[in-house]
């Protein structure tokens, strides 16, 4: 689970400020703490498929938005995907 310190940090960190909740980056950002928080879960409870299916939620809207902000601002799209660590 991210708690709540750990989103305003990251809010703070891609938003610019900590109410820039709607930006991009920053619902990007909070997809991928959420994802890579799950890792650990499924490891330890591999029959979760209910968890799973919504793991694969957000893995998908994820991806649409890295697919639209990849359209709109080339250069902030690899600066974000740079320090998240995607697409090694």
């Amino acid at each position: 689970m991210v708690t709540k310190e750990e989103k305003l940090q990251l809010i703070a960190k891609f938003g610019g400020d900590e109410k820039n909740t709607g930006a991009t980056e920053v619902q990007i950002a909070l997809l991928t703490a959420r994802i890579n928080d799950l890792q650990g879960h499924f490891k330890a409870n591999p029959k979760d498929h209910a968890s799973n299916r919504g793991l694969l939620k957000m893995v998908g809207q994820r991806r649409r938005l890295l697919r639209y902000l990849k359209n709109t601002d080339i250069e902030r799209y690899r600066t974000l995907i740079a320090e998240l660590g995607l697409r090694k």
